[in-house]
């Protein structure tokens, strides 16, 4: 076997594998009877026709075309080992350049290559605001508009009311020829806010619900917005719309006292400032971790700026691909979809692909530099640890998944693995983040800012040292793990 290779700018290769003739000759006995055994032949078994009369009845190049597949089958993985090739995925078979001597050239892309600049150096400032008072009452008041008392009266809608509406939106200047329409008509219940309140991500738009104020049941009314280009809903972006609002209902809302009752209709909480206590404690906790990822994102930004990486194209078109998933889970969460949001912006597919590389791009980088960074610092995950997470993990999705899809999952020997390998991933990823911060915050001495792992302590015989097991040795256990979620069900 005689191989060559090119190397790509793309990280890709071209690889120029050329065989025997004898191969080849070997090949097409073997494409002959495959195709005896699928083709009727009077007079011979399936499989058992002589090559002459197989070539006779298929021809010449039916028999080639199968040789070439059984060969290439063969010849591709034995290149890529004789080669040194670490390919990212399957590699294409780009050309038959000759059948004498047999010689395929392959495109194969290759998997990605980091080269990491100085990260030990990196330092940026980090810092963690305190919860206010007002964002309390935030949640305290959210909290009594989940408890309000709700009844119907013959009015016109108030401050403070609950208003129930049908409602359309359309563009208000629509493309001859193309929908127009933003929104697709829907009922839907709206809170009238008070004055001054943040209305920034009120649907459809900011003070939408206010507008409602002096409308009884039976009104109707067209509502005209101009969005801004960095308006909260995506789909929106930079149009104008009109929405047309018929009032379907009024409903007065009577929030309940602000007292030690009603914090112990929230939860177990004796006391409203015990409630306030814990609210607050959950405030501290979200707004770290806002903090923690808007940090690790500079910190891996900045690492990004001082490597090289290198990867291939079907990476990125597949990082896109997500992407775009991505955003169409945020469109439905805000009760829209794909199409209409193309619409709204006079884009295409193509477009929003153009739009979405960038974004992609960034991604792929972040992650590639946070896996060899993972690797380089020999960042682990004990069973102990792994298995401590994944009991947690079932039991939170017991909770939320409907029982017939979770007893479905951990019955599944395949969906456990993979359940157990994204936890072990993501545990893996959050202690490499975590690391990286204390290094940008200088919280870790000289001495230890290197990517080797510190020598254990010498342990005596009676009690060796458990060394973390890798992914392939703990997917051995994954039954014990089954056993064990079979107990959450």
């Amino acid at each position: 076997m005689k191989i060559d290779v090119q190397q790509r700018e793309d990280h890709q290769v071209m690889l120029t594998v050329e065989v025997d003739d004898e191969l080849l000759a070997d090949a097409k006995q073997r494409a002959a009877r495959h195709i005896s055994k699928h083709t009727k032949i009077p007079g011979f078994r399936p499989g058992k026709a002589p090559y002459a009369l197989v070539q006779r009845v298929a021809g010449d190049e039916a028999i080639l075309e199968e040789a070439v597949e059984l060969l290439v089958k063969d010849v591709y993985p034995k290149a890529l080992d004789e080669a040194g090739i670490e390919p990212y995925g399957p590699g294409s078979l780009e050309n038959i350049k000759s059948t004498t001597p047999p010689t395929f050239e392959f495109l194969i892309p290759l998997k990605a290559d980091v080269q990491l600049g100085d990260y030990q150096s990196i330092r940026l400032p980090y810092e963690l605001g305190e919860v206010s008072d007002d964002e309390v009452e935030n949640v305290i008041s959210g909290l009594r508009e989940q408890q309000a008392v709700i009844e119907p009266v013959d009015r016109p809608a108030q401050e403070g009311d609950l208003v129930y509406i049908k409602m359309s939106g359309s563009r208000n200047q629509p493309v001859e020829g193309e929908d127009s329409s933003i929104v697709k008509e829907r009922s839907m219940p709206v809170n009238i806010t008070k004055e001054g309140d943040d209305t920034s991500d009120e649907w459809p738009f900011p003070g939408f619900s206010r507008k409602l104020i002096g409308l009884s049941a039976g009104d109707n009314v067209t509502l005209e917005y101009a969005y801004p280009d960095d308006a909260f809903y995506e789909a929106f972006k930079g149009i104008k719309a009109e929405f047309k609002v018929v009032i379907e209902g009024v409903k007065l809302r009577t929030l309940p006292e602000l007292d030690d009752d009603f914090a112990q209709t929230v939860g177990d909480f004796p006391t409203l400032e015990a409630l306030r206590t814990q609210i607050r404690k959950n405030l501290e906790t979200q707004k770290l971790e806002m903090t923690n990822e808007e940090y690790d994102e500079k910190v891996l930004d900045k690492i990004v700026e001082l490597s090289t990486i290198k990867y291939p194209p079907q990476m990125f078109e597949r990082e896109t691909d997500h992407v775009i998933e991505h955003l169409k889970e945020r469109l439905e969460r805000q009760h829209l979809d794909i199409d209409l949001y193309l619409k709204s912006r006079q884009m295409d597919m193509n477009g929003l692909r153009e739009e979405a590389k960038p974004v992609a791009e960034t991604r792929i980088k972040r992650s590639l530099v946070l896996l060899e960074i993972a690797d380089q610092l020999k960042i682990n995950v004990t069973p102990e640890d792994l298995q401590a997470e994944t009991q947690r993990t079932l039991s939170d999705f017991s909770r939320v998944m409907p029982e017939k899809d979770f007893r479905k999952m951990v019955s599944s020997r395949e969906g456990t693995s993979d359940l157990i390998g994204n936890i072990m991933m993501d545990m893996v990823i959050d202690r490499a983040k975590e690391r990286l911060r204390e290094i940008a915050r200088g919280l870790i001495a000289e001495s230890a800012e290197t990517p080797e792992t510190p020598s254990p302590e010498p342990s005596s015989p009676e009690q060796p040292e458990e060394t973390p097991k890798t992914p392939d040795e703990i997917e051995a256990e994954n039954s014990q793990f089954q056993e064990q979620s079979s107990s959450l069900e």
